[in-house]
């Protein structure tokens, strides 16, 4: 009875939000004279940024009365290409995907509505919005003029204008602004591809509201089409008036805004739980406001990454965990934060009369006792009904498969002194068998791609899963098919002879992701031959079925901390991912997915866990790590044949430096020495990020780095590590501990030897560019 009233309740609302859509006369938004316009008259945009699929539609209400209490006069959002059009040709919008109906109940709160349909959205989303059946064309060109991708975002676009072009407030709507592409000069430069995404746009619908294009202060101008507005996006803390140095420069007359003003930061697995001070963040808002800048909070309330969604950031693997609670004012549950009381008072000094009660939360939060689930099935009775044999290992897309488990199969040769398996990049964790016995593990984050063999007899069954894990969503590494990537090849040895073997019959099997195939995997017989006679389950890796019973209705953290590595279904919702090595270590369950009573619970894991038990707690862990936290202070490199390139110091003050080498070095390794700094109470240095330049002076790609050794980063107090310097965030940085004295040095490797000329530093962001280096000493090995 419940559910039903709950269906009814929100049916009226949704009738009631069109009443005040089609009550709503037809207005004008624009860029005006130093100022936007709103039916004529100045207006500065205070939005706040959330996103529909991150919030369950239950709660889609409370959210937007909560950035209404704050103060905030719009909302803005990503429309998700993927989360609509999973398979190619079938789209999805109703329920959780109605994008309109959230734009109708946010003009019901009195809100309007920017939209930014991409095709790209990065957000820490899955492949950054973009669908993974894309991956099915081997030579897809994504985010380029490349015909077969154009034509299926024209067609996306499309559909997105069906369904919210009579929202544009020329129609009586609350849609004032429409984004163009996203940040794509942190992809590349090609205008001419901008500009058909800007005409696909227009031509979905959009042809008379104001368009935008948002990037970085450092990289506007490579794509700024001069037709649309230019907005810039920077984080807690920026120089907010060298961030709009340039663009006032080019277009003086320009309406300012920050169209993402980044209030916290993601969270990846095996990092500690990233914030950002509240005192920072407001300070930037303060100032943006008392000088007339628009702007929009990224995130003011970020959600979950429920089921399958959660991206992962670029060079190299690093995937970004299930909650989306980006250290926002509104937390991952809704609840309002210190940090959003803050910020309340500062908006109420920009407000005219008394902002809005606070709402009160839809629902409690409430635990349940611990429960042991007791029902298992092997991971291969989930296994589905083909199996496609191959010469050489085949990635999932090409078995039409978009998000789940492969399963590889092969017969191997004598070893008798065992040997490697190599030049293998799993996508993205890896567990090898070998006659039904596991022998390890092969995990891309940690950069792995091979795994050493015992001595086995010809004939010995190899079997290895693969559990993917989200897509990468931001950089040139977008293009991320999933299973098996490289070459199947075994080096071995074999008395004084080595040989390299490669298996030339492969069978390939998929384990979808779907509850219906958590489900079946309970009734199912299926077996595998994992050699030996032996089951592919030594240490309980399957699929875990059980109920636990709610007392009283309400939100719930799931605690996870007994298992090792997987994904959560209850009550057929797809909860999230976990795994053990944190810093999450509990996932959100909204209330509204539960009943009073019985609820049933899946959990597969990968890896088998220490304990199938679960229980129902009160408190969120995002910040506890499952192992030792990453430290390179003692395995420093041999420097003794380095070339010294760079002896000299730096000036003061934000902004990129280039240092120019004396000629062309050849070199692996950069290694960086800091002496002192220009500003800094105590002895920490910073660098945000570094390019190094080839031959002809360009940018080599930062794709293959890796950080090798500091003498000192900063991981305890906060995610600085080696790897902030090549992340292609402008805002994060590597940082020195505070108890390290000077000189600090940071190596690392360029993933192969390469021909150099120069090298570009980037100090950290804020005003006056705080512990910023002054003298450096480069060398090259």
């Amino acid at each position: 009875m419940k559910r039903i009233l709950s269906l009814v309740f929100a049916a009226v609302l949704s009738l009631s939000a069109m009443a005040a859509s089609d009550g709503n006369k037809a207005g004008t938004f624009e860029a005006g004279k130093g100022t936007f316009l709103l039916n004529g008259e100045p207006f500065v945009v205070k939005a706040a940024e959330l996103h529909y699929p991150r919030i369950p539609r239950e709660y889609w209400q409370h959210r937007l009365k909560s950035v209404k209490a704050l103060g905030m006069n719009t909302v803005c959002l990503y429309v998700f290409w993927n989360y609509h059009e999973r398979q190619e040709g079938v789209f999805t919008w109703e329920g959780q995907a109605d994008v309109a109906e959230f734009c109708r109940q946010a003009q019901a709160e009195g809100l309007w509505v920017i939209v930014r349909p991409g095709p790209y959205v990065c957000a820490e989303w899955e492949m950054g919005g973009l669908p993974w059946w894309l991956l099915k064309k081997d030579d897809i060109r994504l985010r380029e003029d490349d015909p077969y991708f154009l034509e299926r975002v024209r067609i996306f676009e499309e559909e997105v204008g069906k369904q919210l072009k009579d929202l544009t407030i020329q129609n009586g709507g609350p849609i004032i602004m429409v984004q163009v592409e996203n940040e794509y000069g942190s992809y590349g430069e090609n205008k001419p591809y901008v500009s058909q995404i800007r005409d696909i746009v227009r031509a979905s619908g959009f042809d008379k509201v104001q368009l935008f294009q948002c990037d970085w202060a450092s990289n506007f101008e490579r794509n700024g089409l001069d037709d649309l507005t230019w907005t810039m996006n920077f984080g807690t803390g920026a120089n907010i008036d060298e961030q709009f140095r340039r663009l006032k420069q080019l277009r003086p007359d320009s309406p300012l805004m920050c169209s993402e003003y980044w209030s916290g930061w993601f969270d990846k697995w095996g990092a500690r739980h990233e914030t950002r001070p509240a005192e920072a963040m407001c300070a930037g808002i303060d100032e943006m406001l008392s000088k007339g800048i628009s702007f929009s909070l990224y995130m003011t309330h970020g959600g979950t990454s429920f089921g399958r969604w959660a991206g992962a950031n670029s060079p190299g693997f690093a995937p970004d965990v299930t909650s989306y609670d980006y250290d926002a004012p509104i937390n991952e549950r809704g609840e309002t934060t210190p940090k959003y009381f803050q910020l309340r008072d500062v908006m109420a000094k920009y407000h005219k009369g008394k902002l809005p009660k606070v709402p009160a939360m839809p629902a409690k939060v409430v635990g349940f006792d611990e429960v042991t689930l007791t029902e298992y099935a092997p991971l291969d009775r989930a296994i589905g009904d083909q199996i496609h044999v191959s010469e050489q290992p085949v990635n999932m897309e090409k078995l039409d498969m978009g998000w789940g488990t492969m399963i590889y199969s092969c017969e191997l040769p004598a070893l008798p002194e065992g040997g490697e398996l190599t030049n293998y990049e799993p996508r993205d964790f890896a567990v090898v068998y070998i006659d039904g016995e596991r022998i390890g593990t092969v995990d891309r984050v940690k950069g792995e791609n091979s795994l050493k063999l015992p001595a086995v007899k010809k004939g010995a069954k190899m079997v290895i899963v693969v559990e993917a894990m989200g897509r990468i969503n931001f950089g040139r590494a977008i293009n991320d098919r999933k299973g098996w990537v490289g070459k199947a090849e075994i080096t071995a040895r074999d008395g004084k002879m080595k040989a390299v073997y490669t298996p030339m019959e492969w069978q390939n099997m998929t384990i979808a992701d779907d509850y219906e195939v958590a489900v079946n995997a309970f009734k199912s017989t299926k077996k595998i031959d994992a050699g030996a006679g032996k089951a592919l389950c030594s240490r309980g890796e399957g699929y875990y079925r059980g109920t636990f019973r709610v007392k009283k209705v309400g939100d719930t953290y799931l605690d996870v901390s007994t298992w090792s590595k997987g994904q959560v279904w209850i009550n057929g919702v797809a909860i999230g991912r976990y795994w053990n090595i944190g810093p999450q270590q509990t996932l959100y369950v909204p209330g509204c997915w539960l009943k009073k009573g019985d609820n049933e619970i899946i959990v597969m894991d990968v890896l088998g866990p220490e304990a199938a038990k679960v229980k129902g707690v009160v408190e969120h862990e995002l910040n506890r790590l499952g192992g030792s936290t990453l430290t390179r202070t003692d395995r420093c490199p041999d420097m003794s044949k380095a070339t010294k390139v760079v002896d000299t110091q730096l000036k003061a003050g934000n902004g990129w430096q280039t240092l120019k080498f004396d000629g062309t070095v050849t070199g692996q390794y950069i290694a960086i020495e800091m002496l002192d700094v220009h500003n800094a109470a105590d002895n920490r240095a910073a660098i945000a990020e570094i390019y190094m330049q080839d031959a002809s002076g360009n940018r080599i790609s930062r794709e293959p780095w890796k950080g090798v050794w500091a003498s000192s980063e900063d991981v305890i107090g906060g995610n600085n590590s080696i790897e902030k310097t090549f992340d292609l965030q402008e805002s994060t940085y590597w940082r020195s501990e505070a108890t390290k004295q000077f000189p600090h040095t940071i190596i690392i490797d360029l993933g192969k030897s390469q021909q150099l000329t120069a090298i570009e530093l980037l100090p950290r962001a804020e005003a006056g560019a705080p512990e910023a280096v002054k003298t450096v000493r480069v060398r090259v090995f």
